[in-house]
C-alpha cells in the first residue's frame, strides 16, 4: 500500500483479522447504531453494569493506587447520594475543575447517575477566558480539586452560580480516606462524600441516553470558548465504535491515558473504550515523554490515547533496546501524521492504529476500523467534500447558490449532513450554533454541520486529514481560536491592531501561534515582555503565541479586511527589514529577538518547541 492510498485489496488483507473480531464488531455496531433517546441506557448504567460482570477486577490505575470497578461504582453512588442531598437534580449541572485523577472520573461518573451534567474545564485556563467559560453553563456548584485553587481563586468571585454553598473543595491527596483541609468559602466534598451509602441510587426519573451527560469546550472558530453540550449517547457510540468495533477491548486490556480528560479525546473515546472491556484505565497527570515506557510497563498497559504532537515527543527520544519492552500493541487518537505514521509502528511495535475523526460537538466521525495507515478512515454519516476560499472556512456557492464537492483526491472542506439519526447537539450558545449549520447547501430545505476542517479522499471512502481552515489552529494537541487570543491581546492596552494566525514550524505538529501587531502609539518604546506577562496570565500556556511580528501597519484589502493568507505566508522571516520579529524559545520566560542565525535553527529542526 502506498503513503497515500487505500484500495480494495489493502482492505480484503485486512479481512481474516476482522473475522476475528467479528463477535466484538457485532455487539459494537449494536451500540453504536442505537437511536432511542429514552432508553435507561447511560455512563452510570455502563458503570453499573462492569461492577456486576468484573467487580474484583482493576477499573482505574493511578501512581499507587488501584481502583476495582465495584470500588469505582460505590465511589460514584456516594458521590450520588451527596449531590443530591445538596438539592441537584436531573437537567441541572455542575462544574468540573480538576486535573486528570481518579476524583475526575468519580465525580463525572456519580454526577452520570443523577442526570447532573458536569461542565469539564480546561486546567490550562485562567482569567478572563476560564470566568467566561464557567458562567456560560451558569452551574449550581463548581467542584474544585486543591491544585487548581489558585487559578479559580482568581475569577471565584466573578463566577455565576445558584446555590448556597456553591464551591466544592476536593483535597489532592493519594488515598480515598484522606479529606484534607477546605480553604475558606469552600465545603469539603471528599469529607462530606464519605458520610453516603455506596448503594446505586433508585430515581423515579432516571436519566436516560437522549439527556445531556457533559459540556466539553471548544474553541470553535470565533471569540471566546464554546460549550457543546454531549449526551450520554456519545459515551455509548464510543463504547460500541471505539472500544469494541476498533479496539475489541478486554476485561485483561488497561489504557493508558495522559491527555486531559477534559478533552474528548480522553473522556469520550478512551473511557468509553475502557468502559466496553470492562477494562482499565491508567492516568497521569501530564504527559511526559522520559515517564511514558516506563509508566506502559508499571501499569501493563497494552492500548494508550494519542494526539500526534505526543507521538512526535515519544520518537524523539533517543531509541533504547527498551522501545518494543512492553506489552503495548494498540493506540487510538487523531493526528498522527503521515509523515511519522509507519516509523512509530515499526519502532515501537504498534499493531493497531485506531485513528479517529471527531469533534466535540460535531455530528459526524471517521474511525480507522480497518486499521489502515495515514487515514481517519471511513464514516457511515452522510458527509461531502465541498470547495472552499482559500484561508477560510466558508464554502464556495455556484451561480445556483449551491455547493459543489471537490474531484476524488482533491482537498476539500468536511460537512456532515444534519438529519434526525445524525443530529448535531451544537454549542449552548443558540447563534454559534447556527453559525456553524449550512443551509440550501444542495437543495432547499437542507442543513449540513460545517466542520472548519480540510480532508481529502485517498481511495474506498478513506479520508486523510490536511488542514484545519478558517479561525483556529492547532498547537501541543489543542484548538486555538485567533479570535480568543485576539481579544485578549486587545484588552492588554498595550495594541493598536492585532492579527493572531499559526504558522508551521519544522519538524513540529500542528502550527504554533503567532501574532503581528501594532503598538500604540504613545511615546513609549514598546515592551514584547510586558505583553508576555500579561498574555501569561491571561491564557494556557498552548494558546500564548509563539511568535510576535511588531509592525507599523498591517495591510488591508479594499474592503478593509486583513489580508491574513498573505500575512500567515510570511511566517516567522526576516525578509521585512523594518519590522522586528520575536520568539518564545523553549526553557525561556519571555520572548527572544529573531536573528538570521536563530530563524535558521528553527528552519533545521535544531529548536525543540
Amino acid at each position: 500500500m502506498s503513503n497515500n492510498s487505500v484500495s480494495a485489496l489493502d482492505i480484503a488483507r485486512r479481512l481474516p483479522g476482522i473475522m476475528r473480531r467479528f463477535p466484538s464488531i457485532a455487539r459494537g455496531y449494536y451500540y453504536y447504531a442505537l437511536k432511542d433517546g429514552n432508553r435507561e441506557l447511560t455512563l452510570g448504567t455502563l458503570i453499573e453494569r462492569n461492577a456486576e460482570r468484573h467487580g474484583q477486577r482493576p477499573a482505574v490505575l493511578f501512581d499507587d493506587r488501584v481502583i476495582t470497578w465495584n470500588e469505582f461504582n460505590g465511589w460514584a453512588n456516594r458521590i450520588a447520594g451527596f449531590l443530591r442531598a445538596q438539592g441537584l437534580t436531573k437537567g441541572d449541572a455542575i462544574a468540573v475543575f480538576l486535573e486528570n485523577r481518579p476524583e475526575l472520573l468519580a465525580v463525572v461518573a456519580g454526577a452520570a447517575k443523577l442526570g447532573v451534567a458536569c461542565a469539564m474545564l480546561n486546567t490550562s485556563q485562567k482569567g478572563k477566558v476560564l470566568e467566561h467559560s464557567i458562567n456560560l453553563i451558569e452551574p449550581k456548584m463548581v467542584v474544585v480539586g486543591e491544585e487548581l485553587i489558585p487559578s479559580f481563586e482568581g475569577v471565584k468571585d466573578k463566577v455565576k452560580t445558584s446555590h448556597p454553598t456553591p464551591f466544592l473543595f476536593v483535597p489532592d491527596v493519594n488515598t480515598l480516606n484522606a479529606f484534607g483541609e477546605a480553604p475558606e468559602g469552600y465545603l469539603n466534598m471528599a469529607e462530606r462524600v464519605s458520610t453516603f451509602n455506596s448503594d446505586n441510587p433508585e430515581l423515579c426519573d432516571p436519566p436516560r441516553m437522549g439527556d445531556t451527560a457533559i459540556y466539553l469546550f471548544t474553541s470553535g472558530t470565533t471569540g471566546l470558548p464554546k460549550a457543546a453540550p454531549g449526551s450520554h449517547r456519545k459515551f455509548i457510540k464510543a463504547y460500541g465504535g471505539f472500544g469494541l468495533m476498533s479496539l475489541a477491548m478486554e476485561p485483561e486490556d488497561v489504557l493508558y491515558c495522559t491527555l486531559p480528560l477534559y478533552h474528548g479525546t480522553a473522556l469520550l473515546v478512551c473511557w468509553g473504550s475502557v468502559l466496553a472491556g470492562g477494562s482499565a484505565i491508567a492516568l497521569r497527570r501530564k504527559f511526559s515523554a522520559r515517564a511514558f515506557w516506563d509508566d506502559v510497563r508499571r501499569y501493563r498497559a497494552t492500548t494508550f490515547g494519542y494526539v500526534g504532537e505526543l507521538c512526535r515527543y515519544l520518537l524523539n527520544q533517543p531509541a533504547s533496546d527498551q522501545d518494543r519492552a512492553h506489552g503495548l500493541t494498540k493506540m487510538i487518537g487523531n493526528g498522527l501524521r503521515p509523515s511519522i505514521w509507519r516509523e512509530f509502528k515499526e519502532r515501537f511495535g504498534i499493531e493497531t492504529v485506531a485513528e479517529l475523526y471527531a469533534s466535540s460537538e460535531g455530528n459526524i466521525g471517521f474511525s480507522n476500523f480497518f486499521n489502515m495507515d495515514n487515514t481517519v478512515g471511513f464514516s457511515t454519516a452522510p458527509y461531502k467534500l465541498v470547495k472552499f476560499r482559500d484561508g477560510t472556512r466558508d464554502p464556495i456557492r455556484n451561480t445556483k447558490g449551491h455547493m459543489e464537492e471537490v474531484a476524488k483526491g482533491e482537498p476539500g472542506l468536511l460537512i456532515g449532513e444534519i438529519t434526525k439519526k445524525w443530529s448535531f447537539e451544537g454549542y449552548t450558545q443558540k447563534d454559534a450554533t447556527e453559525k456553524s449549520i449550512l443551509r440550501d447547501a444542495f437543495k432547499k430545505g437542507d442543513a449540513w454541520f460545517n466542520t472548519g476542517d480540510v480532508l481529502k479522499e485517498i481511495g474506498c471512502r478513506h479520508l486523510q486529514f490536511v488542514d484545519r481552515m478558517g479561525d483556529t489552529y492547532r498547537w501541543k494537541g489543542e484548538n486555538v481560536s485567533t479570535n480568543e487570543v485576539e481579544n485578549i491581546i486587545d484588552g492588554s492596552g498595550m495594541v493598536e491592531e492585532a492579527i493572531v494566525y499559526g504558522v508551521e514550524i519544522p519538524k513540529t505538529n500542528g502550527k504554533a501561534g503567532m501574532v503581528t501587531l501594532v503598538p500604540h502609539s504613545n511615546g513609549r518604546e514598546f515592551d514584547v515582555n510586558r505583553l508576555f506577562a500579561y498574555l501569561k496570565a491571561n491564557l494556557p500556556t498552548y494558546a500564548i503565541p509563539v511568535f510576535v511580528r511588531v509592525t507599523q501597519a498591517i495591510e488591508k484589502t479594499g474592503t478593509f479586511k486583513y489580508r491574513k493568507v498573505d500575512i500567515q505566508k510570511t511566517g516567522y522571516s526576516l525578509d521585512r527589514a523594518e519590522e522586528k520579529v520575536f520568539a518564545w524559545l523553549p526553557k525561556t520566560e519571555g520572548y527572544t529577538r529573531l536573528t538570521p542565525e536563530l530563524v535558521a535553527d528553527i528552519d533545521g529542526g535544531k529548536v525543540n518547541f
